[in-house]
């Protein structure tokens, strides 16, 4: 195409010199006192000198041109590079010339460099929305830019008011548990030697329409039994505002942030499950698909959250009952209400360092009330339970079961210290069930029951072998994962990012003076975690748990893989996928 467009243009000088030539001697054959034709003979020798220039001028364009188009068809090839690409823009530029590309926009070097993405809806605001599509890759289609700002597809206007991403959270674990075979008299349990579970498979849609924002996440994973009907379920369907500054405001299915665990990403997680406490705490009226709401807010040393919370997800489920009770239906019949309260500091920060307190605290202020086929009235319990925390098991070595339930609460501090590339954290949380007084057959007035005290605590430590160390998340208020600075390249000497952590939790499920024995729960951990880029982790985890009796005290079912007391060990592996 260049060798044609070269010969036509060299030959429409040539026919326009010929036809000046020829003139030339004709004019000056005329007369050649005349003024006018000394005028002419001027003009055309300025004439052939624009044109050479012209023609210096078009060769050196025409060659700029070929050399892009080279350069961009190599690169393309190649598959290297990050340039930002414009197609049919409709927009005119005119410094550009010719085949001239417009200027290219700067963007990240390498997209798998950074922390992994959320395993939620990424809900920011139309601000940072636009600011983080701005500093990422991206190809920009008739109008609409197709990118990955923080790593994940997103399709937004040119204006970033119209958005829509599509992330993944995929963890699957496989592993067993050695020496945990039952004691006298228990039966075994689900102790297996080798299985395999699909832990988490979310996908989080979002939506958005500027400072609006509209999250759904199905999770096909969500518990310890891999396929189960119960499964294929929901994580997060909730509206969301973010136009007032550092704030966002929820309602709908969702997680309410409470402890810091329970704040932070699971794709962030130390360990792949949380301390057995944080989990019993986030269960009472928060946890996942749990209908909120309420908000957020945070700064760079402080965050705070509250949330108003309902039922869960699926919790409406039952059926008409053909025997008699209070609603004449199986199920729950009056849904539980409650609240969540979570308020974080950094006392003190510097490059090395940071200081983290904070104090969550949950509340089911009204427990849910169930009817169940057979049974004359519908009744109020409170039932925590608790694995060794891993989820390749379905059986919980401790469980309470705790009638009467009026309310239940608990509250508790925070604390998380990081000096360079160790993170040590810790909680302590205190659980509470208030009971209705106790009915009891031929006696007038009903016996006062006892409030129950359940309780559990853990401690961390993490260091961050290569790559960059564990960071404080002002969004969330908790410690983020390690970052990966260079993506996986052994031949250039970069190995993405590698971390130690270990961790000591106990949880406690009995308590003697209310007659309750759930059992005592100690738990060693030691993982490693490996990032070959932000995308991808993979996880080795061993446990040692110790567990004491559970028993009929109480009120409540015996567990019969518990009755005399129980320990073993767990070895788990899991593969992260995070976009």
């Amino acid at each position: 195409m260049a060798t044609m467009r070269c010969n036509s243009l060299f030959s429409s000088v040539a026919l326009t010199s010929f036809m000046l030539a020829g003139i030339a001697p004709v004019a000056e054959a005329a007369s050649t006192e005349d003024s006018e034709i000394r005028l002419l003979r001027a003009e055309m020798s300025q004439m052939r000198r624009d044109m050479q220039q012209q023609i210096v001028i078009l060769k050196h364009q025409l060659a700029k041109s070929d050399a892009t188009t080279t350069k961009g068809r190599m690169g393309q090839a190649a598959g290297h590079g990050r340039h930002t690409t414009h197609v049919a823009d409709g927009g005119y530029d005119p410094n550009v010339q010719f085949g001239e590309q417009e200027p290219m926009k700067k963007v990240a070097p390498l997209s798998g460099v950074g922390t992994p993405p959320s395993d939620r809806g990424d809900t920011m605001s139309w601000k940072d929305f636009k600011a983080a599509t701005a500093s990422d890759e991206e190809v920009r289609i008739g109008g609409m830019i197709v990118g990955f700002p923080k790593g994940r597809f997103t399709v937004s206007s040119e204006d970033g008011a119209y958005g829509f991403s599509v992330g993944l959270a995929f963890h699957e674990d496989f592993g067993g548990f050695l020496g945990a075979g039952p004691r006298s008299g228990e039966t075994n349990g689900d102790f297996n030697s080798f299985t395999g579970n699909a832990r988490r498979v979310r996908i989080p849609f979002t939506f958005r329409y500027k400072d609006w924002v509209a999250n759904v996440t199905p999770d096909f994973g969500a518990g310890g039994a891999d396929g189960a009907t119960s499964d294929q379920t929901l994580y997060e369907a909730n509206l969301n505002y973010t136009g007032l500054h550092n704030t966002i405001l929820t309602v709908g299915y969702f997680q309410p942030r409470v402890t810091e665990e329970d704040s932070e990403s699971s794709n962030d997680f130390e360990m792949m499950e949380r301390p057995a406490i944080t989990d019993a705490v986030r269960k009472i009226a928060a946890g996942d698909a749990r209908f909120s709401f309420g908000g957020l807010h945070y700064e760079k040393r402080w965050w705070i959250a509250a949330y108003f919370t309902g039922q869960s997800f699926g919790q409406r489920s039952g059926n008409a009952s053909a025997n008699t009770n209070n609603y004449g239906y199986n199920g729950i019949v009056n849904s539980q209400t409650g609240g969540t309260f979570r308020a974080a500091g950094r006392p003190y920060m510097s490059k090395d360092i940071d200081v983290h307190v904070g104090i969550s605290a949950i509340s089911a202020f009204k427990v849910a009330e169930v009817c169940k086929s057979g049974s004359a009235s519908c009744s109020k319990s409170y039932g925590p339970s608790q694995s060794p925390e891993v989820n390749l098991t379905s059986t919980n070595l401790i469980g309470a079961t705790i009638n009467n339930a009026s309310s239940v609460w608990s509250a508790g501090p925070e604390l998380g210290f990081r000096w360079k590339k160790m993170v040590l954290k810790g909680e302590y949380y205190n659980i509470g069930v208030n009971r209705s007084n106790q009915p009891i057959t031929g006696v007038t007035e009903a016996m006062s029951q006892k409030t129950v005290h359940l309780q559990g605590y853990y401690g961390s430590a993490n260091y961050t072998l290569f790559g960059k160390g564990r960071e404080y998340n002002i969004k969330e208020g908790a410690f983020s994962a390690p970052g990966v600075e260079h993506e996986f390249d052994p031949s250039h000497g970069y190995w993405g990012a590698l971390e130690i952590t270990g961790r000591y939790s106990v949880t406690d499920f009995s308590d003697v003076s209310a007659d309750i024995r759930g059992g005592r729960q100690t738990v060693w951990s030691g993982g490693i975690n490996w990032y070959p880029n932000r995308h991808f982790r993979f996880m080795l985890d061993f446990n040692h748990f110790i567990v004491s009796r559970t028993a009929t005290d109480g009120g409540m079912s015996a567990l019969t893989w518990n009755n005399a007391g129980r320990d073993g060990n767990s070895f788990a592996a899991r593969v992260q996928a995070a976009f």
